[in-house]
């Protein structure tokens, strides 16, 4: 059995659940001012004070002071609620005080116990407050006890075990009690016989509470149980009920178009290379996605040869692109092999332990050292478990295969100046890569309606020229979309046009929103610009240091007045389609930001910025999610820095 100093704990605990589980019903009848009822609850009884002399033949050789019990308590109840806060309550009620003195050991060296079963008739009037809108209420009061049982039992090893009554017990007792309960109607609100369960605690100190009119023996209780009461209503007239319609929302329809659409754009970018190498599930041999040159072929490789266009990339980069990560060991062997005092750390982590993660990063040493000739004594290698920047985070559950994919990987760390960034921290140079661009991003008719992922099932776009032709777009489902200016164009090298969105909201209501548009096809011959790319780390929107330094001293320096950025903002796929869209906005905002700083440090005033967010939106990703890489190459802000025309 538990200690009374527990149980109490945990009986108030139970209440107090069962007291927050009531709910509240409307009222359709009035409350019962008269209820009557029944009541059954458990008495913590704690016993204090000196007990000895039991009978007037009978004294134990050693007193019993401190002692507990739980007895059981019964009443039948009646409360009377009027309606203001105050009321009255009475209980007649059987009421066990009984329990056990703590053992003692007499001069004999023997152990003696001795309980007993005293208990009541009492009768407990109480005044009632009750909170008002609320089933909670106290209640205080004065109790007076009528003696029923004073037996006790007493057992001493050198003595016989004596059961019998205590002499000198008081026939009845005056103290108090002070405690709340609370009243959850289990009945309908339409009845009018009303039904309410009331769990309810009190506290009877020990005041008034001594048993016997010797010695000091008190008894001070508290008493947990719960009471059903049962009451008569009227019936409520009914009310008028005025029903107010919920506002509908009103969406903003947005359309930002491109003053003229320019069909191709010549780009000179600066593509950042992720410092890492990605290895398959249970291999720990370089992946065949990485290109790897026989020792001839490396004699000749120069990191120049990936710079010139080889082919003509869409908005997206990443056929080209994806082929320049993937020579990051023919890369980092060139530039190592061009800078012989350059040196190298790689730290390679599996999952598996620190064992297999350097193994990973010997086989990528192996590589430069015997395909490069670089000298080992140049590259130093590490395992670990995780990396020094895992994605897989603890605790985490969702997704796990592809944050793991992402962990099993050789990390590339210098602190060779020759290897980093000219502006200084610890990325990787990165590589310069001339391409066009067919539609680029400021030829995009952007598309914005407020509020669509949340309040709309789905939303779409009818465009019509002045001729009548109309083209449909969609269905939607995201705050943005965009759509090619050539695609509205078609033939035509200008063209106005009416858009009407229309859409159905969750709750199945129509909506209907128009807009205008003006378009201009800009002539054949293909603009230039300049692109710049900002790598985060997982679920990240705060570019590293060395990032803000880039941002500052490379990419704002290249910003003319008079020019316009385009900055948008992607995430890979993992994670929930909603973060991810907030996500890749707070990094397109943190870019912007950091360059607006720097421009107007710079005396630039005259630049306009557009920002975009657009996710995990695998139309508008720069890369495809399949590989790890591609995952975090994904994990990026795109900077197009578009020329005064």
């Amino acid at each position: 059995m538990l200690p009374i100093n527990k149980i109490i704990p945990k009986a108030i605990i139970c209440l107090l659940m069962v007291i927050m589980a009531g709910t509240t019903v409307k009222a359709q009848t009035t409350q019962p001012t008269w209820w009557f009822g029944v009541s059954g609850a458990a008495n913590f009884n704690i016993y204090n004070g000196t007990t000895q002399h039991l009978t007037n033949s009978l004294t134990a050789p050693t007193a019993f002071h401190k002692g507990n019990g739980v007895r059981p308590y019964g009443s039948i109840l009646m409360e009377y609620r009027p309606k203001s806060v105050l009321g009255l309550m009475l209980n007649v009620a059987y009421d066990g005080r009984g329990g056990k003195f703590k053992d003692v050991v007499a001069p004999c060296n023997c152990p003696a116990t001795l309980g007993t079963s005293a208990s009541y008739v009492a009768i407990e009037p109480s005044i009632r407050l009750g909170i008002p809108s609320s089933g909670l209420y106290f209640f205080a009061g004065p109790r007076i006890a009528f003696n029923v049982n004073s037996g006790f039992a007493y057992t001493q090893l050198k003595q016989p075990n004596t059961n019998g009554e205590f002499s000198a017990m008081r026939k009845s007792l005056v103290s108090g009690q002070v405690g709340l309960g609370y009243d959850i109607m289990t009945s309908s609100a339409a009845s009018t016989t009303k039904v309410s369960i009331s769990p309810f605690v009190s506290f009877h100190p020990y005041f008034g509470q001594d048993p016997r009119s010797i010695e000091s023996w008190n008894i001070s209780t508290v008493r947990a149980g719960i009471a059903l009461k049962f009451g008569k209503a009227s019936k409520l007239a009914p009310a008028e009920v005025t029903i107010t319609p919920a506002p509908i929302h009103d969406f903003a329809f947005n359309v930002r178009a491109p003053l003229a659409a320019p069909l191709k754009r010549q780009v000179s970018e600066t593509l950042p290379l992720r410092s890492s190498v990605f290895f398959d599930e249970g291999s720990t041999l370089l992946s065949p996605r990485y290109i790897t040159l026989t020792s001839s072929q490396a004699a000749n490789f120069k990191e120049s040869q990936l710079q010139n266009e080889q082919q003509v990339d869409m908005t997206g980069r990443s056929a080209r692109q994806l082929t320049v990560y993937h020579n990051i060991l023919n890369i980092l062997g060139d530039r190592l092999r061009a800078n012989p005092d350059a040196t190298i750390t790689l730290t390679g982590a599996s999952g598996a332990g620190p064992a297999e993660g350097k193994t990973l990063a010997e086989n990528v040493k192996q590589y430069l050292v015997t395909t490069f000739g670089i000298g080992d004594t140049r590259i130093t290698t590490a395992g670990r478990t995780k990396p020094v920047l895992p994605s897989e985070q603890p605790g985490g559950t969702k997704e796990l295969v592809l944050l793991r994919a992402g962990d099993r990987r050789v990390d590339i760390t210098s602190t060779s100046p020759q290897l980093l960034m000219e502006v200084g921290g610890g990325m990787m140079k990165p590589i310069q890569i001339n391409t066009t661009q067919i539609n680029p991003l400021d030829s995009q008719v952007v598309l914005n309606i407020d509020s669509a992922q949340q309040l709309l099932k789905s939303w779409s776009v009818d465009v019509t020229d002045d001729k009548g032709t109309a083209q449909h777009y969609g269905p939607y489902t995201r705050d943005q979309e965009s759509i090619p200016a050539a695609s509205i164009l078609g033939s035509n090298t200008t063209g106005d046009y009416k858009l009407v969105m229309t859409g159905e909201t969750r709750k199945g209501l129509p909506i209907r929103k128009e807009s205008t548009l003006h378009l201009v096809r800009q002539d054949e011959a293909p603009t230039k610009g300049l692109r710049y790319s900002i790598l985060y780390d997982f679920d990240s929107s705060n570019s590293t240091t060395v990032y803000d330094k880039f941002l500052t001293d490379v990419v704002a320096a290249s910003i003319a007045d008079g020019s316009t950025v385009i900055i948008h903002g992607h995430t890979d796929i993992i994670g929930d389609d909603v973060h991810n869209m907030q996500l890749s906005k707070a990094r397109a905002s943190d870019v912007k930001a950091t360059l607006e700083r720097a421009l107007t440090a710079a005396g630039k005033t005259n630049v306009k910025f557009e920002t975009l967010g657009f996710g995990e939106d695998t139309g508008n990703a720069p890369f495809d999610n399949n590989t790890p890489e591609e995952r975090f190459y994904n994990r990026t802000v795109i900077i197009d820095i578009v020329p005064v025309k």
